[in-house]
């Protein structure tokens, strides 16, 4: 064989592995790129449950107490608040994903406080649709946890595989970018204070 011949066979050689790695690489992105959309519609449709159950969970209070007006307009006001932050995902920054999960986490921590008051009120408690919702409180916020930890799962394969060589070239060739976590809220590293409860 000519050493010219072996020479281009080698170009050539090299250049079919590099095509294949790059063909492997951006599926696997793409991939792991879809798999962090599906988990973020889950985490929407765990958040939606939630915003649901509340406007019934709101109107069985109006009508069966008549407790802090405060309270419950803070609810009334975060959940409004909170259904007007939406996220396309195509854009899950870090950004982003803090903007939506703060007016989520003002939202369940004004349900908490409606919670607590309620507990305050034995009329209430004795409201049957009010006690089923109590019920299914824990797993709606249970579902949320379990979602936003399966959406970070995602998110941090995704992250990791896009900045390991080879693929950090492929991803900034093909426009694959860093997507944004859930983070613990502000102060959740604090005990709660049970003084005045």
């Amino acid at each position: 064989m000519k050493k010219s011949t072996i020479i281009l066979l080698s170009i050539v050689g090299v250049f079919v592995l590099v095509l294949g790695n790059g063909c492997s690489s951006y599926n696997s992105m793409s991939s792991q790129d879809e798999g962090i959309t599906q988990q973020w519609k889950q985490v929407e449709v765990a958040y939606q449950a939630r915003m649901d159950k509340t406007k019934n969970l709101l109107a069985i209070v109006q009508k069966a107490a008549n407790f802090e007006k405060g309270t419950l307009k803070e609810v009334m006001e975060a959940r409004a608040a909170a259904t007007q932050v939406k996220i396309n995902v195509d854009q899950l920054t870090p950004e982003n994903v803090t903007k939506f999960q703060k007016a989520q986490d003002a939202f369940g921590s004004s349900l908490g406080r409606l919670m607590a008051v309620a507990e305050n009120y034995p009329q209430l408690q004795t409201v049957g649709a009010f006690r089923d919702f109590q019920a299914q409180y824990e797993g709606m916020e249970n579902r949320i946890a379990t979602e936003r930890r399966y959406f970070n799962e995602a998110v941090g394969n995704y992250n990791t595989s896009i900045r390991r060589l080879p693929r950090k070239i492929w991803a900034s060739m093909f426009d694959f970018e860093r997507r944004g976590y859930f983070e613990a809220s502000q102060g959740a590293s604090n005990a709660p204070d049970i003084s005045n409860m």
